[in-house]
């Protein structure tokens, strides 16, 4: 079964159950929220990737219209309900500046491993203390999942879209794990590279090899 969702495509990823603000200025999307805000509707984001609109998004709900700006501009916060698929896309809409389509909404599955869930916390406070990042993370509670984390793993916008692709949360708890498998040694070998630069000028105290006759 399909249902018509109006589309606002980005160039970046939302998932469900994400906070998103935006700063709405193109008069085709002032448009839209202001038809969301009177219909109580919601809308799609698709992520634009390589020049076309992503076959899969993620369906937000406007929570609130923050600000108005005079000149018709907006800031809006927004809240991922769920994910879709578009069946049909339809760029031109009669009376509309934005486009649409018809799409097939998705089943979210968030029973992934717990066990699995601490060692992918513990590899961001590994990856965080190397890169001497110091911001905080979700609590691995009950409502603890992938898509919490999502834009704090270092993904890039391709891995983020390929990750919101994947229905299944355990698929989404390893292909999180070999990403950090395959980030943390590099980030290892930058950081040890930053203090060895970092160490060129200064007096070196280094302890100097036996020599064996």
């Amino acid at each position: 079964m399909t249902t018509f969702l109006p589309l606002f495509p980005l160039r970046l990823v939302a998932y469900p159950g994400e906070e998103l603000n935006l700063h709405i200025f193109e008069p085709r999307y002032k448009q839209l929220i202001i038809e969301c805000e009177e219909r109580d509707i919601t809308f799609g984001l698709p992520a634009f990737l390589d020049d076309k609109v992503s076959a899969i998004g993620t369906e937000l709900q406007l929570t609130s219209i923050e600000k108005k700006y005079k000149n018709g501009e907006m800031d809006v916060r927004t809240k991922g309900k769920g994910i879709f698929k578009i069946k049909e896309f339809i760029k031109n809409l009669d009376g509309r500046l934005y486009s649409g389509a018809e799409v097939e909404r998705m089943d979210i599955d968030l029973n992934g491993e717990f066990f699995k869930y601490e060692q992918i916390l513990g590899q961001i406070t590994e990856l965080y203390g190397i890169l001497n990042i110091r911001k905080p993370l979700p609590e691995l509670n009950g409502e603890f999942n992938t898509y919490k984390i999502g834009h704090l793993v270092g993904f890039n916008i391709e891995q983020e879209y390929e990750m919101l692709t994947m229905p299944n949360e355990r698929h989404r708890q390893d292909f999180m794990i070999q990403h950090f498998d395959k980030l943390i040694p590099t980030a290892r070998e930058m950081e040890a590279l930053r203090k060895k630069v970092q160490m060129n000028g200064h007096f070196k105290n280094v302890l100097p090899p036996e020599i064996k006759d």
